[in-house]
């Protein structure tokens, strides 16, 4: 309750003035620094470094934070704020009986849960069935009505005709979709410029998927369409991300251009090593398998480990093998907004050490969604900025304890 007053306190006074930031140790995207501090003048950030360094003026306020690690606010790089976990309502009953109006409504809980958790920046992807209900929540968070993170948000998303869901119904039936199904160059053009014009951050493609319910996933779209919806992206500016779990998906998608492949299960050495070459960040989401796996019957801890588990490990193994950027982000939303943290445990359980977890988070995740002055705990920085009890680069699990959350120089958390 108190985190929620102090949260709307400020959004209405906008609480920007100069802010001395005391933890016990400062993560700045990079590195470890025991015996820092920073220094916040309004929205950017003015001094990062020992305090011996800093003359201190009288009216600076002081925030003392001891027992914490001060870090940049978290980067969520793949996230549904219009989904809720499928062990409450499944995505079918998602799309097809909940409202954009309901879903909205929902969004706004997960963006202020998100928030409160450290997540300061989202990246969205899709909004599911809910049109273009993820600009729109966007605006409203820009607008400062409601509070959450920034978003970057990538309104429909594209598919090819027949290759999504929901799924079951006779040819007489026709049901809202997940999002926006094209066929040919033409249509695909089409599809990226509209969405785009309607708000739509980057463009996201499903390069492969299921064709028949219960099948295996093939590839979708053809190399000449991925093209196609590239080039008109990055005519305009934008950038193309991927659902691809599949080599021959995975393949043609990176082939055609784009900049990060979710998912990426499937993904072979050859395939990681193609996308290392081409610059292609992976977003593996080890999260979501993990809580759909658990939602289907798995007791974590005391059975067997499914075959999934056991080839989704495998998979980002050879990921981090062949060196491929490695993107934070756990398709929050197929488990609660707020528990990012577990993709994070889960990185470190499936073999990243926790410094590179923390530094995909921040200042990796940045480099890649190209949000130049995010990141990083850097003089002239924006200042999205956390702390969290202990020090996570020693257990990961101290990113469930969220202490401070500042975004874009407000403090919207302080638990003293």
């Amino acid at each position: 309750m108190k985190s929620f007053l102090l949260l709307t306190t400020c959004l209405l006074t906008q609480c920007l003035y100069t802010q001395l930031l005391k933890p016990d140790r400062v993560f700045d995207g990079l590195e470890l620094h025991e015996d820092w501090v920073v220094l916040v003048e309004g929205t950017r950030i003015a001094y990062v470094g020992s305090e011996r360094g800093l003359k201190i003026q009288k009216d600076v306020q002081q925030i003392d934070l001891k027992g914490t690690t001060l870090l940049p606010g978290i980067i969520e790089g793949h996230s549904h704020l219009l989904l809720h976990p499928y062990n409450e309502t499944s995505w079918n009953d998602q799309v097809l009986k909940e409202s954009p109006v309901e879903r909205a409504i929902r969004g706004t809980v997960h963006a202020k849960n998100s928030l409160l958790a450290g997540v300061t920046t989202m990246r969205d992807l899709g909004a599911e069935g809910a049109g273009y209900t993820d600009v729109y929540l966007k605006k409203t968070i820009e607008e400062g009505i409601v509070p959450g993170p920034r978003l970057l948000v990538a309104g429909p998303a594209i598919v090819a005709t027949g290759a999504y869901g929901p799924k079951g119904f006779h040819d007489g039936v026709e049901v809202p979709l997940g999002a926006e199904p094209v066929s040919g160059v033409d249509e695909a053009i089409k599809a990226v410029r509209r969405q785009l014009g309607n708000g739509a951050d980057f463009i996201k493609i499903y390069a492969d998927y299921r064709w028949g319910t219960g099948e295996p996933s093939q590839a979708t779209f053809l190399q000449e369409e991925i093209d196609a919806m590239v080039a008109a992206a990055t005519s305009a500016g934008r950038y193309v991300v991927a659902h691809a779990g599949t080599p021959e998906g995975m393949k043609r998608a990176i082939l055609g251009g784009v900049e990060t492949i979710e998912h990426g299960d499937g993904g072979t050495a050859e395939v990681f090593e193609l996308m290392k070459e081409n610059n292609v960040a992976l977003c593996p989401t080890l999260a979501a398998g993990d809580a759909i796996t658990q939602y289907r019957g798995w007791n974590k801890g005391t059975d067997p480990e499914p075959t999934r588990i056991t080839k989704k490990k495998k998979s980002f193994k050879r990921a981090l093998q062949s060196g491929v950027t490695i993107v934070f982000g756990g398709d929050v939303g197929v488990f609660a907004h707020g528990e990012n943290y577990r993709e994070m445990e889960l990185m470190v359980a499936y073999g990243m050490k926790p410094l590179d977890v923390l530094k995909s988070a921040t200042s990796g995740n940045a480099a890649v969604f190209h949000l130049n002055d995010l990141g990083k705990l850097q003089k002239d920085f924006t200042a999205d900025i956390i702390a969290v009890e202990g020090d996570p680069t020693k257990g990961i699990e101290q990113m469930r304890k969220v202490r401070f959350v500042m975004k874009n120089g407000e403090v919207v958390k302080n638990i003293n």
